[in-house]
C-alpha cells in the first residue's frame, strides 16, 4: 500500500510537525515542573552525569568498573526515591519528567522495526490523500452512510423487469462489498447512466473508504487525465510536475476516472485510454470508470480493443431512473 510521492511528503512534514510541539509542550511542563521545585533540576543534572563521571574515572585508573557501577546504582537510586518524593509533593506521578512517545510501536520514527511503515504515519498519510480527494470530491457528505434509496422509484421499469430502487439497491450493496474488502484482487467497475443518478456520490463513497484504509487513490476526469498524458507526450508542459501526475494515475492502487466520454475524442486519446485500461488490468491494478454513455454507446466512440477489455474485466452497473439533482430542486 504505497502512497504516491507528494502524499508521503506532506504526511512526513505534517507528521515531523506534530512530533515537534509535543516535543515543545513536554519541555515547557517539565521546566513548570523545575520552576516550582528547583531541586527536581539539580537531581535530573546529577542523573545525567553521575555515569558518566564514575565510569570514566573508573575506566581511567585501569580498575574494574563493577564496583564503580554498584556505587552509582546506589547512588541514583537514592536520586530516584528523592525525585520521586519531591514529584508526589507536588501531586505528581514519578514519571511526569520522562518523555514518553506518542506512538509506543514505532517511537514516533513513522517506521516499524521490519521497516515497514508504522499505522501512525499511515493515519497521516490517510489524511492527506483525503485532503487531495476532497479538492474534487465533497468527502464530507458522500459516503455510504449519507446515501438514500429514496430518490430511485419503486415502479418496476417493464423493459428491465426491475424497480430503480432495487437496481440502485444492489449497486449501492456492491459498491460498499467492493470498499469493505478492497485489495489488488478486487477488479474494476465501469458505473454507466445518464447523470444525476448516484455514480459521482458512489465513487466518492469507494474513494473515501478505500483512501482510508491506506491505498493509494486518485479521483479525477477524463478530460483531466488525457490532458496530462498529452502533455506529456508533446511537450506541452515540462518539468516533473507531469512525469508525475502520468505516474501516478498508471501506478496508484485505485483509478477513478469519471466522465469518460464527455472529453474530445480524438485518435491519441483512444490510445491513452487503451494504454490505461489495458497497463492496469495487466498490472493487477483496480480501476473505476464512470460514464453517462452506455456500453453500446463506448462501442462506437472508442476502439473494439477497449471495448473488448471492458466487457471481459470490468463488473458493469447500470444506474437509471430519475435526475436526483431536478428531483430535489422539485421538492426545495
Amino acid at each position: 500500500m504505497a502512497y504516491e510521492g507528494k502524499i508521503l511528503r506532506r504526511a512526513l512534514q505534517r507528521f515531523e510537525e506534530d512530533k515537534r510541539q509535543r516535543e515543545e509542550r513536554f519541555q515547557s511542563r517539565r521546566e513548570g515542573v523545575f520552576q516550582r521545585q528547583p531541586r527536581l533540576r539539580e537531581i535530573e543534572g546529577e542523573l545525567r552525569a553521575t555515569m558518566s563521571r564514575i565510569l570514566s574515572s573508573a575506566l581511567r585508573r585501569g580498575t574494574d568498573p563493577r564496583a564503580a557501577v554498584e556505587a552509582l546504582k546506589k547512588q541514583n537510586l537514592g536520586l530516584q526515591e528523592e525525585r520521586r518524593l519531591l514529584l508526589a509533593d507536588l501531586g505528581l506521578p514519578e514519571d511526569c519528567l520522562e518523555e514518553k512517545p506518542a506512538c509506543p510501536l514505532c517511537g514516533d520514527t513513522g517506521w516499524r522495526g521490519d521497516g515497514a511503515m508504522c499505522r501512525c504515519l499511515r493515519a497521516y498519510c490517510a489524511r492527506e490523500q483525503q485532503k487531495e480527494l476532497s479538492r474534487m470530491l465533497d468527502l464530507g457528505n458522500q459516503s455510504f452512510e449519507t446515501f438514500s434509496l429514496e430518490w430511485y422509484s419503486e415502479i418496476e421499469d417493464p423493459a428491465l423487469g426491475v424497480s430503480p430502487r432495487e437496481n440502485m439497491d444492489w449497486i449501492y450493496r456492491t459498491c460498499r462489498r467492493y470498499a469493505a474488502s478492497f485489495s489488488r484482487e478486487s477488479g474494476n467497475l465501469l458505473l454507466t447512466g445518464e447523470p444525476g443518478l448516484g455514480k459521482t456520490f458512489l465513487s466518492a463513497a469507494i474513494a473515501r473508504e478505500v483512501s482510508a484504509e491506506g491505498f493509494s487513490v486518485v479521483y479525477d476526469t477524463a478530460a483531466h487525465i488525457f490532458e496530462r498524458f498529452e502533455a506529456r507526450k508533446f511537450g506541452r508542459e515540462m518539468g516533473e510536475a507531469v512525469e508525475a501526475d502520468v505516474e501516478r494515475i498508471l501506478d496508484c492502487g485505485l483509478l477513478i476516472l469519471d466522465d469518460l466520454g464527455t472529453e474530445m475524442t480524438t485518435p491519441f486519446v483512444q490510445s491513452a485510454l487503451y494504454g490505461i485500461v489495458n497497463g492496469r488490468i495487466t498490472d493487477r491494478r483496480a480501476t473505476i470508470l464512470s460514464t453517462n454513455l452506455k456500453l453500446e454507446e463506448l462501442g462506437r466512440r472508442y476502439t473494439p480493443q477497449i471495448v473488448s477489455r471492458l466487457e471481459g474485466e470490468y463488473q458493469v452497473l447500470p444506474f437509471f431512473g430519475e435526475d436526483i439533482r431536478r428531483l430535489r430542486k422539485e421538492r426545495g
